[in-house]
């Protein structure tokens, strides 16, 4: 490991070929989406004709990173029937593949055969790993980011099979 631990910031800035996100659970309790959740559960939806009410910082980010030829890719792992809260961010993942992310959901179920890391995970260039841990409620409990050969094949080896069983966003139906 280097003597400088970069930030996700850096990773992502830095990322040249490939930025992977892993997500495992069925809920998240992470604070800047409370808000949204709410009104979501209030019956606010986002207009995707009303780009500039849903656009936001992250997917500025994105789109940036993919202008720069990285591709993005984000697993999600879900329970079925699905979580009030998984409804939630499929309805919203309209806005993540407006910026350039390619997204697929996994039904748990299918997931069985398939080795899996601990927590969700970043994995930049196949070479950094961020790992995000959480508490039992959801709620963000900190990051922890390594450059560890064998986490990062672990999580490559993880993050393609589940994408190749997984199925692409405006292919999937809630359950």
């Amino acid at each position: 490991m280097p003597s400088s631990v970069p930030t996700f910031d850096e990773l992502i800035a830095g990322c040249t070929r490939s930025a992977v996100h892993m997500e495992m659970r069925d809920s998240y309790a992470v604070d800047y989406e409370e808000g949204p959740f709410a009104q979501w559960r209030n019956g606010f939806r986002h207009n995707p004709q009303d780009r500039a009410s849903w656009w936001r910082p992250w997917l500025d980010l994105i789109q940036e990173t993919v202008g720069r030829g990285v591709v993005v890719r984000r697993a999600r792992i879900v329970s079925e029937p699905v979580s009030e809260y998984t409804r939630f961010l499929h309805d919203g993942t309209f806005t993540n593949v407006a910026a350039g992310e390619q997204v697929r959901w996994l039904p748990r179920r299918r997931a069985s055969g398939i080795a899996l890391p601990g927590n969700d995970f970043w994995l930049f260039d196949e070479r950094w790993v961020h790992w995000n841990h959480f508490a039992g409620d959801g709620s963000w409990t900190g990051e922890e980011i390594t450059d560890d050969p064998a986490a990062a094949k672990l999580c490559a080896e993880a993050f393609e099979a589940v994408w190749s069983s997984a199925i692409p966003h405006d292919q999937y139906e809630i359950r």
